[in-house]
């Protein structure tokens, strides 16, 4: 960070966060009337309620979004996204890039933060990884969310890449889980979130240009629990190589 546009930047970032609370709390009425809905439909109507979060914050802090599709992507299929996770920033990304009923996997901590915990632990499945029970248990919710016909969302790396590689190892879940369910696979790639927050410091947060690619999906249909890891690699593989094309900025060299 440049020792000149700190004041700049110290001010950008305050402002960024008055506009996200002053969305939150003007979102936050339609999450609690969702919540009498259920899982099923309320969960729904406070997904869109996220997206709308997203659309008004990242306008008025100057980050412009866009979704790129490498092949033709059905709004009207159910899969299991998976994600590239290399920023904080990743969060707003995911619900301007998804525009379908989803639910998102994240991690249970977030759910303690006063008001945004409660639209946090109405939009999204939670996941203690350091509990064998809670991951079991998360694992059976998404499962559940699958066979109502809606989409899941997961990082496959867990936590932030915090490396100048493309990708971190993956977990299993996401591909156990397709594979048990007979789901899609569709890969996208986070390109800019690097760019506008990188995880070094939050005072890096700046407009500019988002991107979510959308790669073409990958079929589970007739592979079995011992073909877990072959899945892993092959989705690991693609996503590896369309983020070096795609020059991501935070791989070294």
């Amino acid at each position: 960070m440049k020792l000149v546009g700190l004041p700049f930047r110290i001010i950008y970032f305050i402002y960024a966060v008055i506009t996200f609370i002053a969305v939150m709390f003007l979102i936050l009425p339609f999450v609690v009337i969702g919540s009498f809905f259920g899982k099923i439909k309320g969960g729904n109507f406070i997904y869109r309620a996220c997206c709308v979060w997203g659309d008004l914050w990242l306008f008025t802090i100057g980050i412009i979004h866009r979704n790129l599709y490498e092949s033709p992507h059905d709004k009207g299929r159910q899969y299991i996204f998976v994600a590239n996770h290399i920023s904080y920033f990743d969060a707003p990304v995911i619900v301007e890039s998804l525009r379908q009923p989803v639910r998102i996997l994240g991690k249970s901590e977030m759910s303690k933060v006063p008001f945004f915990g409660f639209i946090y632990r109405n939009a999204i499945v939670t996941v203690d990884r350091s509990s064998p029970e809670h991951r079991a248990k998360s694992v059976r919710v998404l499962k559940a969310v699958l066979r109502k016909g809606i989409s899941i969302f997961i990082f496959p790396e867990g936590t932030l890449n915090e490396t100048k590689k493309p990708l971190k190892e993956f977990y299993d879940g996401a591909f156990r889980i397709a594979i048990e369910t007979q789901t899609p696979i569709k890969p996208i790639l986070f390109l800019d979130s690097f760019k506008r927050l990188s995880h070094e410091s939050l005072l890096s947060l700046n407009p500019g240009r988002s991107r979510s690619i959308f790669l073409d999906e990958i079929s589970v249909e007739g592979l079995q629990s011992k073909d877990v890891n072959r899945l892993k690699q092959k989705v690991f593989s693609i996503m590896e190589q369309k983020l070096i094309e795609y020059k991501a900025d935070w791989i070294d060299g």
